[in-house]
This record gives structure tokens, C-alpha cells and sequence, in this order.
């Protein structure tokens, strides 16, 4: 398995025999290199979306176009991108599982917002945030997406199992480092921690030293763009 930090929540993830994309923010992001864009997207399978925000779903339907591949995503949300690009989707919601082949992409709760810009500059509604847990290859991988601390973390651990935490980690529109580190001790027994989510903007956080403080014992990796880290 391998996963690839595109910088801000963007991930490569190679796991079983898929490769997904996840929130992939690659035109305008202050931390992707933009000159590595068809390296960063070469052979996907899927693209995940957690949320409508900008910098999440900007650069969803132009890399689904161009490969051919479905975004994966809230039923609204998928619904305005195939109406708006005519793309093809997998649209479901909280609670179900979708099998992406031989993988298990689950969609869980969040606690955020998501909306695009409209024509007027009017926020457009575009279903509810959330997250994900990915199954695949023995191992479960939590997608926290954009998100505060929730009590509803403490039943997602239960039902999942989660051994490997991409967790937002930011501070200002999410959770920061001290509240993600709250997060993965009181209701996760994560082998592997990853932040994201920082370093972007200067409002953000720019260092993932008090989550790794927080967690002795956590595998806490500070991930490097286009950087592959193999579990």
C-alpha cells in the first residue's frame, strides 16, 4: 500500500488494485507542483471527494474527464457534477459501502459544511460533508475529510477498526493538531497517524510537532509532497 500526500488533503492511495484519488487539489494549490501534475494522477481508478469546498472538488471533474474515471462522492454532490460535467459517479451517502474493486470505501459522518460558489457568488448546496473508511489489503485507512472532533468517532472506531488516521490537522476551518491528537488518543487505536490539512496558508498550522508529542507510541508521519510512504 502506498500513500502519497498531494499536498493541503490530497492523496494518492495504491491499495489492492486500485489507485484513488482523494480531495485531489492540483491547479492552485501553494503546495503541488504543478509541473508534476500527470505523475500525480497517472493510472487512477477513482476519485474520492469528501466535500464541495474549493479545494477539495476544483480539480475532481477535470481529472475524471481526462482519464475517464468516476468520481466517488455524496449522492448531491455527484449528481451537480455530472449535471454541470458529464462525468460519470458514484453518488451514495453516510452509512453505505461502495466496492471500488477488491476495495471497501465506506462514507461517515463529518463535522463541517460544503458548498461551491454559484454564478452570483451564492453558496450552492452541495450535500454534507464526510469522510471515509477505506478497506482493502488487511488494512482500514480513515479518511477524516475536513471535520471537528465528534463523539460519532468513538462509534466509527467500533465498527471499522481504523488502523491508519489521515487526519485534518490545521486549525482554523478544522480541527487543529491538539484536538486531532484528542481525537486519535480518546476514541482510535491507530498504528499510523498522517496530518494534512496544514502548512497551505499561514493561517494553518505549519508543524505536526504537538500531534506527535501527543501521541507516544503512534507511528505520527509528517508527510512530504509526491513523497510515497509504503505500509
Amino acid at each position: 500500500m502506498k500513500l502519497t500526500w498531494l499536498g493541503h488533503s490530497g492523496f494518492r492511495i495504491e491499495i489492492g488494485n486500485e489507485t484513488l484519488l482523494v480531495d485531489p487539489w492540483v491547479t492552485g494549490n501553494p503546495m503541488f507542483p504543478e509541473e508534476r501534475r500527470a505523475e500525480a494522477i497517472k493510472g487512477a481508478t477513482h476519485v474520492l471527494v469528501t466535500h464541495g469546498h474549493f479545494d477539495h472538488v476544483n480539480d475532481a471533474a477535470p481529472i475524471a474527464q481526462e482519464l475517464g474515471i468516476p468520481v466517488v462522492t455524496i449522492f448531491d454532490l455527484a449528481g451537480w457534477l455530472e449535471q454541470q460535467h458529464g462525468i460519470e459517479t458514484v453518488g451514495f451517502n453516510k452509512g453505505g459501502t461502495v466496492m471500488l474493486g477488491d476495495v471497501a470505501v465506506t462514507m461517515v459522518n463529518a463535522a463541517h459544511s460544503s458548498s461551491l460558489a454559484g454564478a452570483d457568488g451564492t453558496p450552492v448546496y452541495t450535500g454534507h460533508e464526510s469522510g471515509f473508511m477505506i478497506a482493502g489489503e488487511g488494512r482500514t485507512i480513515y479518511v477524516s475529510g475536513d471535520t471537528d472532533v465528534m463523539a460519532d468517532m468513538e462509534v466509527l472506531a467500533d465498527l471499522h477498526h481504523p488502523d491508519i488516521g489521515i487526519l485534518c490537522a490545521g486549525g482554523h476551518f478544522t480541527m487543529d493538531m491538539k484536538r486531532a491528537a484528542y481525537a486519535a488518543k480518546r476514541f482510535f487505536d491507530f498504528k499510523t497517524v498522517i496530518p494534512c490539512h496544514y502548512k497551505t496558508f499561514p493561517l494553518l498550522e505549519q508543524s505536526a510537532d504537538a500531534l506527535i508529542a501527543a501521541l507516544p507510541g503512534v507511528d505520527v508521519i509528517e508527510p512530504e509532497v509526491l513523497t510515497p510512504i509504503t505500509i
